[in-house]
């Protein structure tokens, strides 16, 4: 998988440093094998490892600063750190991964190589304990990116690599990929559903996550037959820790899966409940009960640098329930619930009914102060037509939804901005077409 040259010539280079203490080395190599060659020498290494984006614009870096400053740098990025000799750093052994959550704040979550491969075995299980052979298109800093390589090596399954901006002028090319894994976030799957479906037919597997996968997306994903796996996981999770296989897919299954084999899902109505938990290991939700979803794994990140914590439980601001037949069904975010006129809304809930109304492109909900509902449901929407008007998509929203789940505001809009992730920058929302 790495270059052996490349390999031993970052060792080299890390093992000119005074390994007394935990360098910090920030790895930014856009190109695949240095990427690799490096990630690995530095897992032999004792160092502290962060994964960077090296696309990352000034702001970015200067989040970054004001967290952690490398000692060495491998690829090139657009940023000079001041030196601040003064500055002490918490220098742990492990590999942080960047997160924006869901504030936009960069974070670093700590992993290590325990976790992470912890989490490839999980998945090398689930599907069978045969070699996971990835097609990898996502950056190789994200979670998801970087787990497809740990996959492939542990499992000693074959990878390749492209970039996505590569496919989008090459996705004409069929090649027999009928053993391979391909994960996209679901920006990317709708590219592929828009300009050559039958690119994704040839691949064994299509993992989807990263955010929520529209109706329209899983009709057309079944229209063309394609193997699509929803996952649910995170950055702090090291990746999925629930997946619908493909088989469950194809006969109209939508929920986010069943349990991997290192993870348990944990019913949690209030954090203090957490405390019980602990003492008793393990809770299984009841059946179609909502609740805050909690998660024991042995693949959970030792919290945000600089902050290293053994974590037994995290408690993730998603609220999901298992159906009878034990597969995880996500309803939305908790921060994100809307309290109208009483009543508890996930926006979630509300954009797949106005994007099944097959009126709109695109559409997200927001809550809006209101003296008189507490908050207001606001639609930001995309029309598929400048003719289309919110009291035809309310008409059609009408006895699929309750009343009080239909928005009180409508925002006529061009886009909706999303990050590379296909998550809503809600900061970069404009209010009218």
């Amino acid at each position: 998988m790495f270059e052996q040259r490349l390999f031993e010539k970052y060792l080299s280079i890390i093992n000119k440093f005074n390994q007394e203490e935990n360098i910090i080395i920030f790895l930014g190599e856009n190109d695949f094998c240095n990427f690799v060659s490096a990630f690995f020498a530095c897992i032999n290494s004792n160092v502290s490892l962060f994964l960077v984006n090296p696309n990352w614009g000034k702001q970015e870096w200067q989040q970054v600063e004001k967290i952690v400053t490398p000692d060495l740098i491998f690829g090139k990025i657009n940023y000079k750190f001041s030196r601040n000799k003064q500055k002490k750093q918490t220098r742990l052994k492990g590999i942080m991964i960047p997160t924006g959550g869901t504030s936009g704040q960069i974070k670093f979550a700590i992993h290590t190589w325990e976790t992470l491969t912890n989490s490839a075995l999980s998945f090398y299980q689930f599907f069978g304990n045969l070699p996971i052979n990835s097609f990898c298109c996502l950056p190789l800093y994200h979670v998801s990116g970087l787990m497809q390589v740990v996959r492939s090596f542990i499992s000693e399954g074959d990878f390749v690599f492209n970039t996505f901006n590569y496919l989008k002028n090459n996705h004409q090319s069929i090649v027999n990929y009928q053993d391979y894994f391909i994960s996209l976030v679901p920006t990317q799957l709708q590219f592929f559903l828009d300009k050559n479906p039958f690119f994704l037919q040839q691949f064994k597997t299509i993992l989807v996550g990263g955010a929520s996968i529209s109706p329209q997306q899983i009709n057309l994903a079944r229209t063309y037959n394609l193997p699509l796996a929803l996952t649910y996981g995170m950055t702090e999770t090291a990746s999925g820790i629930t997946i619908l296989k493909p088989e469950y897919f194809t006969n109209n299954n939508n929920s986010s899966g069943q349990v991997l084999p290192h993870a348990n899902i944990i019913s949690s109505e209030k954090t203090k409940d957490i405390d019980e938990v602990r003492q008793k290991g393990f809770l299984q939700y009841s059946t179609y009960q909502q609740n805050i979803i909690a998660i024991k794994a042995t693949s959970l990140f030792k919290g945000y640098y600089p902050h290293y914590e053994e974590k037994e439980i995290y408690l993730t601001d998603d609220v999901g329930y298992f159906d009878q037949e034990g597969f995880l069904c996500i309803l939305g975010r908790n921060s994100q619930k809307i309290i109208t006129g009483g009543e508890n809304v996930f926006p979630q809930e509300i954009e797949k009914a106005i994007l099944n109304t097959n009126l709109v492109q695109d559409v997200v909900i927001k809550a809006e102060k209101d003296p008189y509902w507490g908050d207001a449901i606001a639609s930001f929407y995309v029309p598929k037509n400048k003719g289309i008007k919110p009291e035809q998509i309310k008409a059609k929203l009408r006895g699929e939804i309750s009343n009080y789940k239909i928005p009180k505001i409508w925002y006529c809009v061009t886009e909706i901005p999303r990050n590379s992730q296909g998550k809503v920058e809600i900061n970069k929302l404009n209010r009218r077409c």
